[in-house]
Formats: C-alpha cells, sequence, structure tokens
C-alpha cells in the first residue's frame, strides 16, 4: 500500500530554512504526482505545492518566491526547501499522493 514518510521539519527563525523530505514506497513513484500540503494550528490543511510526474510544478501564492519542490525518482523521494521562512509558515507539513498523506512532519517559525 502507499507508505509516505515525511522528515526535516524542526524549529527555526524567520528567514531561515528547513528542508522537507517525503520517501515514498507502494507505488510506481515516477509516474505519480506528488503534493505538499500544511495545516496551521487551528486551521484546515492548505495546499503548498505539486509536482507532477513529468516534472510541472505549481505553487500556492503565499509561497511562491521562497519554496521549491523537488523529486528524485531514483530515490522516490520528494523533496521541499523553504527559503525564506515567515512566522505564518509554521504548521504541519505532509506529502501527499492520491488521497493517501503521511503523519506530517511539524515545522515551527519562531524568534
Amino acid at each position: 500500500q502507499v507508505q509516505l514518510v515525511e522528515s526535516g521539519g524542526g524549529l527555526v527563525q524567520p528567514g531561515g530554512s528547513l528542508r522537507l523530505s517525503c520517501a515514498a514506497s507502494g507505488f510506481a513513484f515516477s509516474g505519480s504526482q506528488m503534493t505538499w500540503s500544511r495545516q496551521a494550528p487551528g486551521k484546515g490543511l492548505e495546499w503548498v505545492s505539486t509536482i507532477t510526474g513529468s516534472g510541472v510544478i505549481r505553487y500556492a501564492e503565499s509561497v511562491k518566491g521562497r519554496f521549491t519542490v523537488s523529486r528524485d525518482n531514483a530515490k522516490n523521494t520528494v523533496y521541499l526547501q523553504m527559503n525564506s521562512l515567515k512566522l505564518e509558515d509554521t504548521g504541519v507539513y505532509y506529502c501527499v499522493k492520491g488521497l493517501s498523506r503521511g503523519q506530517g512532519t511539524q515545522v515551527t517559525v519562531s524568534s
């Protein structure tokens, strides 16, 4: 079955950077569209970025120019490089494939 394991979250100061990883298994990764979503405290799930199997990339306006999504099909892994982090980027970040998502990784931006 689909398994998605996120890692790389942590505590960072505003303006800092983090790189999230999502290790995928149980499906044909290279042809699959992968999505990053996040959930801030007390709020609903928010779409962040998507990368298709062919490499087409989209970003939410709130992260455009600061976040970069990429994938390594040889490692069945998708990444989210987050730069210039803001307080409002705080939340649990999830890797999503279809109706499946991982357990999430906590990102806290705080001074």
